[in-house]
């Protein structure tokens, strides 16, 4: 099964966006799926659903973090590098969505910050893109990854 479907499962089981993209790769971050789901809680719907950064963006760049993230607040190189690491995983995520805000992503459906989740019924998947964009997510950070492994073997 390919980190795609994994998150896009996730999100369906009714994970939220950012849940489902993290959860989909604990084993690769050496955590339990309970402590990364509970992490990643707080980011779906756009910031507790505020509507702001993408959830399924913000579970990409978490992970990201964990597995490339830097460690020392005196290593400027190093926190270059991971804040470009994130720049770029952002813009393979705009290029194919348009934007990696929530409420942008959403339209009309990005109005509504109430922070009571709706309902996830029928209706409610196909009115909204986040399955897509969690499967997405998924799908840039798994690809980077790869690369990055072929590029460590060189």
């Amino acid at each position: 099964m390919t980190k795609r479907e994994k998150a896009q499962n996730l999100f369906l089981e009714g994970y939220n966006c950012a849940q489902s993209v993290a959860g989909a790769f604990a084993e690769e971050m050496g955590m339990a799926f309970d402590t990364v789901v509970k992490l990643s809680s707080s980011f779906g719907a756009g910031m507790g659903r505020m509507r702001e950064v993408c959830g399924a963006v913000s579970g990409m760049f978490l992970v990201a973090g964990a597995l490339y993230g830097f460690r020392e607040p005196g290593d400027p190189a190093a926190k270059k590098e991971h804040y470009e690491r994130i720049q770029l995983l952002a813009a393979a995520f705009k290029e194919q969505t348009g934007s990696i805000v929530c409420r942008e992503l959403l339209g009309a459906l990005g109005t509504d910050t109430n922070p009571t989740p709706q309902a996830r019924t029928e209706a409610y998947y196909k009115k909204r893109p986040c399955a897509a964009m969690v499967g997405l997510a998924a799908e840039i950070l798994e690809q980077y990854m790869q690369k990055e492994e072929r590029e460590a073997e060189l």
